[in-house]
């Protein structure tokens, strides 16, 4: 008997060993210099929490924001971001076996400034965010993992009441509803979150509806959205207000339930609301702020879909854009711009608070972690 529960231990240690090698890190960055590594990929030990090197690609200007497809096999990325009168959003393959990450193609964004993209759940589409001409596109994606023209593209111009950051739209992030039949759209320029329903058999999916954005506060400027594992509640960081509203979700309709701050009373200003995520279980939410505080507020969820702030965690860095939580649930990892650092944090699962783990590791601008498991 003890020697079935020694081997019961070995067995158990080897496995969980194994899985925890299968967790990989992807990192881009704002990077103009085509000799440098500017998309980098990390293993992450799910046992301990350290990065290891993998594999990395160069010769790719500013990939500033990226994606995984949903089995892992291909990553998508904002190229020439923040590049005049550019723009675009390119395709690579990944395979673990050959430990490489390859460049398979690009297309034009359909507007300048590119900074979000994301995948359907069917791995057959991808939507594209542009900022700076606020607009959205999406695109097929063929079988061979490239992508292929654009499908649809739409630009807005209508802007909000701030005369220096809201002149015109700006389109934040395109963020697909859980069942991928709708796709949201935050416009930090209109202080409006867009919406199309979203017909994936469709040459061109996307179709207007007769509510076509949920209006957000004046001068809220929102940017990053999320949804709750449970598919009822969304969550949009709004930068320029500092807050998060809460929304009750049902058949592509958003109805705000909560507005709440994510910093501290005595902050009233210097800061610049980012990055948004729900840990797996949906207990806890996460959001990242820039500027003077460079930290992660950490929030509870009740049965209502409600937050209550809990506390805020350092990212021992600045300018925190994106951040992201593994599959497992067990380690957050946050990329800091402007200290060019990547820094993991071990997560309680009970109390939701987070804790530094391992070393950090040096990136020049890195601007975006994702993390997949494959």
């Amino acid at each position: 008997m003890k020697q079935k529960i020694i081997l019961l231990f070995f067995f158990f240690l080897l496995t969980t060993s194994i899985f925890s090698q299968n967790t990989y890190v992807f990192l881009g960055s704002y990077n103009r210099d085509k000799t440098a590594e500017t998309i980098q990929v990390y293993q992450l030990d799910t046992l301990t929490g350290k990065l290891t090197k993998f594999t990395s690609v160069k010769n790719i200007v500013n990939p500033s924001y990226l994606t995984v497809s949903p089995n892992g096999k291909y990553v998508y990325a904002c190229t020439d971001t923040k590049t005049p009168n550019a723009g675009s959003v390119s395709s690579f393959e990944f395979n673990t076996t050959a430990r490489t990450l390859t460049f398979l193609n690009s297309q034009r964004s359909g507007g300048e400034n590119p900074v979000y993209v994301s995948v359907h759940k069917n791995g057959k589409w991808l939507a594209n965010a542009n900022y700076t001409e606020g607009s959205v596109s999406v695109y097929p994606i063929l079988e061979n993992g490239r992508i292929d023209s654009i499908a649809q593209n739409f630009h807005y111009t209508d802007g909000s009441v701030n005369k220096e950051r809201q002149t015109k739209s700006h389109v934040h992030s395109a963020v697909f509803s859980p069942q991928g039949n709708y796709l949201f759209l935050p416009d930090l320029g209109a202080d409006k979150i867009r919406s199309y329903a979203f017909d994936e058999n469709q040459k061109k999916p996307l179709i207007e509806t007769q509510n076509p954005f949920t209006k957000t506060d004046l001068e809220a400027g929102p940017r990053h959205f999320t949804f709750h594992p449970n598919q009822k509640w969304g969550y949009c960081t709004e930068e320029m207000a500092g807050q998060i509203s809460v929304y009750n979700y049902e058949n592509g309709v958003l109805n705000k339930v909560q507005r709440i701050a994510t910093h501290p009373d005595k902050i009233k200003e210097g800061f610049e609301s980012s990055d948004i995520h729900i840990s797996p279980d949906g207990k806890f939410l996460y959001a990242t702020n820039r500027g003077k505080e460079n930290n992660i507020a950490i929030f509870s969820i009740d049965e209502n879909g409600l937050l209550k702030n809990i506390g805020y965690q350092s990212t021992r860095g600045k300018h925190p854009r994106i951040f992201a939580i593994d599959e497992s649930g067990k380690f957050l990892v946050a990329s800091n711009v402007q200290t060019n650092n990547i820094v993991v944090f071990k997560r309680d699962s009970k109390t939701g608070l987070l804790k530094k783990v391992g070393k950090q590791i040096k990136m020049q601008n890195v601007s975006c972690v994702q993390i997949k498991q494959i």
